[in-house]
């Protein structure tokens, strides 16, 4: 596989941006290898500035559930960029994505437009904070929240990728702040939201974790988790910006039956622009400004483009079968993988929910932050890039998920399960 050009450009980058990268594990240094330039990318395809083409499970971490440069989200974008691209004022296309995404996820009563997940995150845990009049804020061990500063504690995604414990630059006062416990835990749960010294206003949770490779929550410890935080007068938020649009229409929420205080959105309803949103009960959001006191603002929050290509992202997964032939599409791919995981001459668990999936290289279970720890990171770098090497673009890291798009096909499915099939082999001799 030729690389030459990315190679060059990597080179340059390194001269102009830190790492080469403008988001760390793009720098693909924990799978051993260098990064390759994406040119352009179409359905499930992605081609390099080398030429070399990919079948996509990164989906640009999640957002093209359409698939890449869907024609319906393209135009959408197109014709609004003719009117102008930011205006700093209201647009009615704000209004009409805020409609649809109340009356698509079941606990949304408003919603405030962001730019980020991160962005999303962190007004939440603040309006959490407002509305209860309380400071301490409970995370999960693994869970990734974005890189505020109050959820670089024992974190998922690039933060456990590179192997950083937390980050320099985030002060002492603010993490005493952030309280880290095991994933799918309940004593240790009760026992930690029943403390009254604790001072408890929030717990935020991705509802199926997605940043320390895919594990799917036990259904008691979800239900558990609701029942105590609304016991308790603590705020209840789920992080869907991964799971949110992905597990269902209304997100891992409308799968599990379980209704959170606030959600936090982002990924599928920017339909691949930079966006989120945080949204839920009309009581709490009423606090936010101008209508209360807890204030949140952003020059580019709502822009026109981002709400024109979510707009017509979410009209197209709300049709009628879609989220029923992905699930089809993505059950048929896990089960054979699954297959090809338990025969494997390497030790191999693959979780899954909808079309979500992470294979892991060690003995399974793995069920919570210390099992996924036990993963041959290495062993998933050599994974990599066999796969790479033959045509399929996973992502750099063990500590994350791959996704199934509406684009791809049974013959791109079959294609990645040969592939696998043979990098399996490829491990046990290496």
């Amino acid at each position: 596989m030729k690389t030459d050009r990315s190679a060059s450009l990597f080179s340059q980058a390194r001269t102009v941006i830190p790492g080469g990268v403008n988001s760390p594990v793009r720098a693909c240094r924990s799978v051993g290898c260098d990064p390759l330039f994406v040119r352009k990318a179409h359905g499930c395809m992605v081609v390099d500035v080398d030429g070399n083409e990919f079948i996509d499970f990164v989906c640009s971490w999640g957002p093209m559930i359409l698939g890449h440069a869907h024609p319906e989200v393209i135009d959408a974008i197109c014709r609004t960029a003719a009117d102008g691209t930011s205006f700093g004022a209201p647009t009615p296309l704000e209004v009409e994505l805020a409609e649809l995404v109340c009356d698509s996820v079941p606990s949304l009563e408003k919603v405030r437009f962001v730019n980020s997940g991160t962005e999303a995150t962190m007004s939440a845990i603040r309006l959490a904070r407002g509305h209860t009049g309380r400071n301490v804020v409970v995370k999960f061990d693994g869970c990734y929240h974005g890189h505020a500063d109050s959820f670089l504690v024992k974190a998922g995604s690039g933060v456990i990728t590179l192997g950083i414990p937390g980050s320099p630059g985030v002060p002492e006062d603010i993490v005493k702040n952030t309280l880290s416990i095991p994933y799918n835990d309940i004593e240790t749960l009760e026992k930690t939201l029943r403390d009254e010294s604790l001072d408890i206003a929030c717990v935020i949770i991705e509802p199926v974790a997605g940043n320390m490779g895919v594990v799917v929550p036990e259904m008691e410890f979800l239900v558990r988790l609701r029942e105590l935080t609304r016991e308790l007068g603590i705020v209840l938020i789920f992080d869907e910006v991964i799971t949110g649009f992905r597990l269902a229409l209304g997100g891992a929420q409308e799968r599990f039956g379980i209704m959170p205080d606030l959600t936090c959105l982002g990924k599928i309803i920017g339909g691949g622009l930079p966006v989120g949103a945080y949204g839920g009960r009309a009581d709490i959001m009423d606090q936010v400004a101008p209508d209360g006191p807890v204030y949140q603002a952003g020059t580019l929050s709502g822009n026109p483009l981002a709400m024109a290509a979510g707009l017509a992202m979410l009209k197209v997964v709300r049709r009628d079968g879609f989220y029923e032939e992905l699930e089809e599409k993505s059950e048929w791919f896990g089960t054979e993988l699954a297959r090809l995981g338990a025969g494997a001459p390497v030790a191999v668990t693959l979780n899954r929910i909808g079309s979500m999936m992470t294979c892991f290289f060690t003995e399974g279970p793995v069920t919570d932050f210390e099992s996924a720890m036990r993963a041959d990171a290495e062993m998933y770098g050599r994974y990599f890039r066999h796969m790479l090497a033959s045509g399929v673009w996973l992502a750099p890291s063990q500590f994350e998920a791959a996704f199934i798009s509406a684009a791809h096909e049974r013959t791109h499915l079959e294609k990645a399960l040969a592939v696998t099939e043979s990098s399996f082999k490829k491990l046990a001799v290496c």
